[in-house]
């Protein structure tokens, strides 16, 4: 038993040697050295350091918020970068720009550059090309770039939102217009509730309101008498039309009334049948005067014979009279007719 109660020490391993132990860390740190060499070679390539480029040069009277490396874009895609920023001789901010020779070809003579600083984000730098059938862009090239900044306009809408609230104010003040015009939209609305309502509002005062509403009821009663009389009217021309053409009766019974019209129609046939028969009788009297012509010796019998012809035509002139009389009598517009014999 160990009198110094001490634990025995440990058994000790060799561990054998790596081999080529040098050469491998070596190759290692090489293998670190390129691979660190190529990213950043790579980077340069990606960020197209070895690609031919062409330079722009913007011009403008500030340069803030643009940065070395900021993106100029044409279409929402990036066509150039910022490679450098210079104050010139005369003042203006120089902004040169890089772009790739293979996207040089959106670039025209014609192009507009712009550069936009909004409330919120960083400054843009974009390019616009209307017509990209004019000739390309030089190298080296020198454009005024447009400048918008949104932020320079809050102290103008500073300014004019300071007016706006002075402004309302006034309006909205106890002497305020708006004040005044509550009180005559209120007084507008009493009279509203007036006895004549709106049109005590529109005349302006209860007399020529009154005025107003008279004249109205005169209108209407003198429409109801207009009424009345084109009624009586109606009424006066039906009588009239019943009177001359007389009262239309029912299909396939008799007309009771035949009206001016049909009693002259009437009376034009019984006329008629009156001068057929007169036209008989002459015709007869003429063969008579032809017989009596050609007979001497019978001048008794044909000078009877007149005289029975003499009395029938008569007779016949007589009828006619009778009914010219009569058409005379019926007929409003009468004309004086007179038949005389040959």
């Amino acid at each position: 038993m160990n009198p110094d109660n001490r634990p025995p020490p440990p058994a000790t391993t060799d561990v054998p040697p790596v081999p080529y132990l040098e050469f491998k860390a070596a190759l290692l740190l090489l293998a670190m050295v390129v691979l660190l060499a190529s990213s950043v070679v790579y980077v340069m390539y990606a960020r197209g350091l070895f690609e031919s480029t062409q330079r722009l040069v913007l011009v403008s009277d500030d340069s803030e918020g643009v940065v070395v490396g900021m993106n100029m874009t044409f279409a929402g895609f990036a066509i150039g970068r910022v490679a450098r920023i210079e104050l010139g001789d005369d003042g203006n901010a120089r902004i040169l720009i890089d772009v790739p020779t293979r996207d040089a070809k959106w670039l025209r003579t014609s192009s507009v550059f712009t550069m936009e600083r909004g409330l919120v984000g960083g400054t843009r730098i974009r390019a616009y090309s209307g017509v990209l059938e004019d000739p390309p862009l030089e190298d080296g090239a020198e454009r005024q770039v447009l400048r918008g900044d949104a932020s320079a306009e809050i102290p103008r809408l500073t300014a004019q939102v300071r007016d706006l609230l002075d402004n309302l104010n006034a309006l909205t003040a106890p002497g305020g217009a708006l004040a005044g015009s509550l009180a005559h939209v209120q007084d507008v609305t009493g009279a509203l509730k007036g006895p004549h309502g709106a049109l005590g509002v529109l005349m302006g005062n209860e007399a020529d309101a009154r005025k107003l509403v008279a004249t109205i009821e005169g209108a209407n009663a003198l429409l109801s008498r207009s009424d009345a009389l084109v009624q009586r009217l109606d009424a006066l021309v039906a009588n009239a039309d019943r009177q001359v053409f007389g009262a239309p009766g029912r299909p396939g019974e008799t007309v009771a009334d035949p009206g001016l019209v049909g009693e002259v129609r009437a009376l034009v046939g019984r006329l008629d049948g009156v001068l057929a028969d007169t036209r008989g009788t002459l015709q007869k009297v003429d063969a008579v005067l032809v017989e009596a012509q050609g007979i001497a010796s019978n001048t008794r019998e044909a000078t009877t014979d007149l005289g029975t012809l003499r009395a029938e035509v008569e007779s016949s002139l007589r009828q006619i009279e009778s009914l010219v009389n009569d058409i005379n009598r019926r007929w409003p517009f009468s004309r004086d007719t007179e038949i005389r014999l040959p």
